[in-house]
């Protein structure tokens, strides 16, 4: 039967009517808010593609996390960027390395505070890529050990989950291991399982000062006309131990976080990354799109799509407006 018998629009006639039968909700605790923390004391430096994002020494980083707590954010990310980079990117699994520090700050002040450690090498690197260089490409196998070693020390620091983010070959089943073998048996794993070679990384790498110095990271990451390689790469990921998989970024790979939620029975993380943050501040600030609304609607695609815990520079400001 159709109209005039059948008319949507009556649940649509009222705020409240609206609310009561909408089929995907946000709220604060679907966030995950990435912190940018340096070396030093009182640096609070703006990230000039980032509006609203900076980087924060480690008393700055507290503030923000108190901040995003009280909003009801229950978890952040940290990445970490040392004063002193190298080949092997020592400072990632350094035990009074940057990240590691944090960790502790983070947990002793605010204790049930979710803290994430993204695992990866390119911010602790001079040449900006993800791994260990030889012969001018990234050395899968000799990266291993390196990714591992940081985990441990994070997860010995404090950290809640490990995050996995350098996309080499077998990482997750090498993390495991070493967090098992020191007895970090609890400690879970959220993989990057899903991780696209995007042009949506460019305002991150001016955050993270983690642009590769030659090259790219192609050969690594995944093509972004690729489906099947994204449940292939979940399931391996699933296989070696993760408890959590992640597609990154978002907004573009809507279909891939839907695919992938309807693949497995464990939770689903979505980035909603830098590039697709910065395009929203950008047309807001030039008048051409209501910001707020338009933040909202992106991250409720995102969450309607399958994603459960979204990764976003937006958590803040969408906190505020969910109340």
């Amino acid at each position: 039967m159709a109209f005039p018998i059948h008319r949507p629009r009556r649940l649509r006639r009222t705020a409240a009517l609206r609310e009561m039968v909408r089929e995907t909700t946000l709220a604060p605790s679907n966030f995950i808010y990435p912190l940018f923390v340096v070396e030093g004391r009182d640096v609070r430096r703006p990230v000039g593609s980032m509006p609203g994002i900076y980087n924060l020494s480690l008393e700055h980083a507290l503030a923000e996390a108190r901040q995003a707590y009280a909003l009801g954010v229950k978890s952040v990310i940290l990445f970490g960027i040392p004063d002193h980079k190298d080949a092997r990117g020592t400072q990632a699994y350094a035990r009074e390395g940057i990240v590691q520090r944090a960790v502790r700050e983070l947990k002793s002040a605010l204790p049930e505070l979710i803290v994430i450690v993204d695992v990866c090498l390119c911010e602790y690197t001079d040449h900006g890529h993800c791994g260990v260089i030889e012969g001018g490409h990234v050395v899968n196998d000799d990266t291993l050990p390196l990714l591992a070693q940081m985990a441990v020390t994070c997860a010995q620091a404090g950290a809640d989950i490990i995050a996995p983010s350098d996309m080499m070959d077998g990482r997750v089943a090498a993390i495991r291991s070493a967090l098992d073998e020191v007895r970090l048996t609890e400690v879970p794993i959220m993989a990057y399982s899903a991780k696209y070679a995007s042009g949506f990384y460019g305002p991150f790498r001016e955050a993270a000062q983690s642009t590769p110095q030659f090259g790219d990271r192609r050969g690594y990451q995944m093509d972004p006309g690729n489906v099947r390689e994204a449940l292939r790469e979940v399931d391996l990921d699933l296989e070696e131990g993760a408890d959590m998989v992640m597609v990154k970024p978002a907004l573009s790979y809507l279909d891939i976080i839907r695919v992938v939620r309807e693949h497995v029975d464990v939770p689903v993380v979505a980035y909603n990354v830098s590039g697709e943050y910065a395009m929203v501040k950008a047309a807001a600030q030039n008048g051409w799109v209501d910001g707020d609304r338009l933040m909202l609607e992106i991250l409720t695609s995102i969450k309607r799509a399958g994603a459960e815990q979204i990764i976003t520079y937006h958590a803040l400001e969408a906190s505020k407006l969910l109340g």
